[in-house]
């Protein structure tokens, strides 16, 4: 695929993915909403298999993949959650999934990579370090790359989420996300253009890692240098694929403080009776400090996964 998916390619990757997904739960809070004077609607990813929406890309794009590409394995780098979602997607389609992960990732997401078969190779936490490390792989193992963002396949993927959520919730004023390589806000920017064009799409990332807030902003590419969040899944940089989507489609992006981030996660698991990770409270969090008009209006929150390391979490003294 060599443009950005349009809505036939979205309908095909929901058809391929269905089966090993989760159509998952739109929740909602009536202290939630009483609290900002808003109707807040939470499609929850947490309850998603691997426990985020990453595992709907990673399907897509590995059954996506002909015989001889499986035969390769697949590889990529990754934090975490789409090392998980990469792994089990290879597990479904026996093949391997060789995976690059920084050697600080949480310990809850090397277990679940593990858990589904995936073969780690650790490495520095950089960038750099990540996409050396990948070059070695697809060297020694000829493996097929699947980027965490930047391939349409996934993006593809990713943007089933906003589709279920807009065929459960009609005519949302906002549809939020959070961006950290922009996957899943290009995929949700995509359905939402194309299903409920008067919908418009907000984009949160932590302060502490501002770099597509300064992109978009400055219309060029900066990239994410020394990022220090408590939201680990928003660490990278926007892609090449993803960077023009996000321009094109995308109506804002604000920043969130670490304290609003915790307060946010703290509401959602005291209100909502639901485990969420960080990056998953940071769209919250813009409504916890007034980053855009949300009073009286119709909101739709992306809660993008719940994996969570609460032995790091109770260490920390944050709650």
């Amino acid at each position: 695929m060599n443009k950005p998916p349009d809505y036939s390619i979205i309908l095909q990757a929901a058809e391929r993915i269905k089966k090993y997904v989760h159509y998952t739960s739109v929740l909602t809070s009536q202290s939630i909403d009483n609290l900002f004077k808003a109707n807040l609607f939470f499609k929850c990813e947490n309850f998603q298999k691997a426990g985020v929406f990453k595992s709907r890309g990673a399907i897509n794009a590995v059954f996506s993949l002909n015989n001889k590409e499986l035969y390769r394995g697949v590889c990529t780098h990754s934090s975490g959650n789409h090392a998980a979602a990469l792994a089990r997607a290879a597990s479904i389609r026996n093949t391997k999934a060789f995976i690059i992960m920084p050697e600080n990732s949480s310990i809850v997401k090397i277990a679940a990579v593990k858990n589904y078969g995936g073969i780690i190779t650790f490495c520095k936490p950089t960038l750099k370090s990540r996409e050396e490390g990948l070059k070695k792989i697809i060297k020694q193992t000829n493996a097929v790359e699947i980027h965490p963002y930047n391939d349409y396949r996934i993006i593809a993927g990713q943007a089933t989420v906003a589709k279920e959520f807009f065929e459960k919730v009609k005519n949302l004023d906002y549809i939020i996300a959070p961006i950290g390589g922009g996957g899943l806000i290009s995929g949700t920017a995509l359905s939402t253009f194309y299903i409920s064009p008067k919908t418009k799409v907000i984009a949160v990332e932590p302060k502490q890692a501002d770099d597509a807030y300064k992109s978009f902003y400055q219309g060029k590419f900066i990239p994410s240098i020394n990022p220090n969040t408590i939201a680990d899944g928003l660490l990278t940089s926007l892609g090449t694929l993803t960077f023009p989507i996000i321009q094109k489609y995308v109506n804002k992006i604000v920043t969130v403080s670490e304290a609003g981030i915790i307060q946010a996660m703290r509401l959602i698991w005291e209100r909502m009776k639901v485990i969420i990770e960080p990056s998953s409270a940071v769209p919250l969090a813009a409504l916890l400090e007034n980053k855009f008009d949300f009073k009286n209006k119709r909101i739709g929150i992306i809660i993008s996964g719940g994996n969570i390391d609460f032995n790091k979490f109770f260490k920390t003294n944050l709650f």
